[in-house]
């Protein structure tokens, strides 16, 4: 469809452009997601043609890979601003828990369910996806590894041990948005399995 709008636009510098478009792909995903982010809703988005959103973007494939890194890095600055009001490290570990578990963070969720799936066919996509997954388990193992140090934790396999919770978040996340098992214990049953792997008191990561 055609603009038919009289009124003028102004004009943007290029890298000013490009945060308003990155910005309404971002809006786009966290209300619809990952999968509606396409030229013609990016430019809607923006009030934009969609001739603007190709010029100033390096193709559709980079730009759903950097609205995924752009979300979920930006909620693992969230969690490890939250982590950083406690000192005790089984507090630290049990915040981390409850935070990614309580429901709030569902939008993102689903960029990351949709970001493994849409990855299997955009090569692009697929490398971010790796990336910020190892940027949470290197965050994971090092909230870990500070726990060991302090002498809070059992010496364990810090990195082994972070895949583990990792794959026990992301696992409950998925099965939450469509509601299985869904119910507040899964908090409770996930520090349950962690205390086991750090060798402490479940108690000791509770809320």
């Amino acid at each position: 469809m055609s603009d038919t709008s009289t009124a003028p636009r102004r004009r943007m510098h290029p890298d000013e452009r490009r945060r308003e478009l990155a910005d309404a792909a971002q809006a786009i995903a966290l209300a619809e997601g990952l999968d509606a982010v396409t030229l013609r809703a990016v430019a809607a988005r923006a009030g934009v043609a969609p001739g603007l959103v190709a010029h100033h973007t390096d193709g559709m494939d980079v730009l759903v890979a950097d609205t995924f890194g752009a979300i979920v890095a930006a909620e693992l600055d969230a969690v490890r601003a939250l982590l950083e009001q406690a000192d005790a490290a089984p507090s630290r570990i049990g915040a981390l828990i409850d935070t990614v578990l309580d429901g709030t963070r569902r939008d993102v969720t689903l960029v990351w369910v949709q970001g493994w799936a849409l990855g299997a066919r955009n090569a692009t996509l697929a490398a971010r996806v790796r990336f910020e997954m190892d940027a949470w388990q290197q965050a994971i193992a090092a909230e870990i590894q500070r726990g060991i140090d302090r002498g809070e934790f059992a010496e364990v396999d810090a990195d082994a041990v972070a895949w583990h919770l990792l794959a026990m978040v992301d696992g409950l996340g998925a099965h939450g948005l469509v509601s299985w098992r869904d119910d507040p214990s899964q908090a409770r049953l996930t520090r349950q399995a962690l205390a086991a792997l750090l060798g402490v008191d479940p108690a000791m990561l509770g809320p």
